[in-house]
């Protein structure tokens, strides 16, 4: 897991929304969820938009507003929105932590 605050700033950036930089998880869930839910209500195109750039699994999203229709949709994507980001947060550090070549190695 990423820390919170390179987290919020990561979902300042993709979501192009201001959220405080020192919140709480849950409060950042909290903030997301409201922002989602203003989507779905006043924009779904640009949430559709939002899902396909952060590359949330959409089978995944599917089953997650099916397995738990009682629990408010912004939530729901809220959750599986800082899910993938943190994955990809962790993916990026592990492919730029990577020793480089010596001088004596070719480089690829």
């Amino acid at each position: 897991m990423i820390e919170n605050t390179a987290l919020i700033q990561d979902i300042n950036s993709t979501l192009a929304i201001a959220l405080p930089d020192k919140i709480s998880f849950e409060e950042l869930q909290r903030q997301l969820a409201n922002h989602i839910n203003q989507l779905i209500k006043n924009n779904f195109e640009s949430l559709v938009a939002l899902l396909y750039k952060i590359d949330v699994d959409e089978n995944k999203l599917k089953l997650h507003l099916i397995d738990n229709p009682n629990d408010d949709a912004g939530n729901v994507i809220a959750l599986l929105i800082t899910e993938r980001l943190q994955q990809k947060a962790v993916f990026k550090k592990q492919f730029s932590d990577k020793p480089s070549a010596t001088d004596n190695e070719e480089k690829w």
